[in-house]
């Protein structure tokens, strides 16, 4: 898969690392200052109206008429896997993070042993997802964040969670999602650039967005948003050349440089 730049207001880069402080971009990478948890989105944007509130209804029934049945495709047996599974895939596929949780969790299996290990050892198991000396820094401050404050469980709250350092807004609402189907919508690059096009949203910071997104719909429906964006994202609605023909959004969708047909 092709990866897309990064833009550092943007939360394509809060698998668990939200960037504060200074973030510098060269060739499209960045180049990290510090780590912090994005702030709470306000509750000054206007209310949406019952159109806009009808038009997302749709958008999302379709969607879910597309994927009945869907959920991150990381590989998890519990909340403490799936918050170090979702920092590691950070600009990296999910199946590459598959391929090193596996060994990563057999030599570390709990908080405690990963706030402990040497960081030179982790360095090398998670090599290959790219970023390694700062995702084995986000890691290990989490772990021992766990340990120290919440005796190594991963809480259930958003606020708490994104309190560990290397955890951010996105990262936090992905567990809290998945693992305990608590409402929460998580904002990627995906689900900026799907919901932009789409018309639900003209904010560019993804805590807007997810702000936005929530107004949108009810409490009950917050869970399965995101990964259904994400899914329709990679598929349909790509960065690059979106497969606009084929979209069964297309009568929904407000983004004006459509893709046409390809020539048999």
């Amino acid at each position: 898969m092709v990866q897309e730049p990064i833009d550092p207001h943007d939360a394509a880069f809060d698998a668990g690392m939200c960037l504060d402080g200074f973030a510098q971009v060269h060739g499209g990478i960045v180049l990290i200052g510090s780590i912090t948890a994005l702030m709470a989105p306000s509750s000054g944007a206007l209310a949406p109206t019952a159109d806009e509130r009808r038009n997302a209804r749709v958008i999302l029934g379709r969607l879910k008429k597309r994927y009945p049945d869907i959920g991150t495709a990381l590989d998890y047996v519990d909340p403490w896997q799936l918050l170090v599974a979702t920092v590691l895939s950070a600009q990296t596929t999910d199946e590459m993070v598959n391929k090193v949780t596996p060994g990563l969790f057999a030599r570390w299996p709990e908080p405690h042993d990963l706030a402990e290990a040497d960081p030179e050892e982790v360095e090398a198991v998670v090599y290959s997802t790219g970023f390694y000396r700062q995702k084995t820094k986000s890691i290990l401050s989490l772990a021992a964040d766990l340990v120290d404050r919440f005796d190594g469980e991963v809480p259930a709250d958003l606020d708490a969670m994104t309190k560990l350092r290397g955890v951010g807004r996105k990262t936090a609402s992905v567990v809290l999602a998945e693992a305990w189907g608590i409402p929460a919508i998580a904002v990627d690059t995906h689900v900026k650039r799907v919901t932009n096009r789409l018309g639900l949203t003209s904010e560019k910071d993804p805590v807007k967005i997810e702000h936005h997104l929530r107004a949108l719909y009810p409490e009950k429906e917050w869970a399965g948003i995101s990964m259904r964006v994400i899914q329709f994202g990679r598929d349909v609605c790509d960065a690059r050349k979106p497969r606009c023909w084929e979209c069964p959004l297309r009568d929904r969708c407000a983004y004006p440089d459509k893709t046409p047909r390809p020539r048999s």
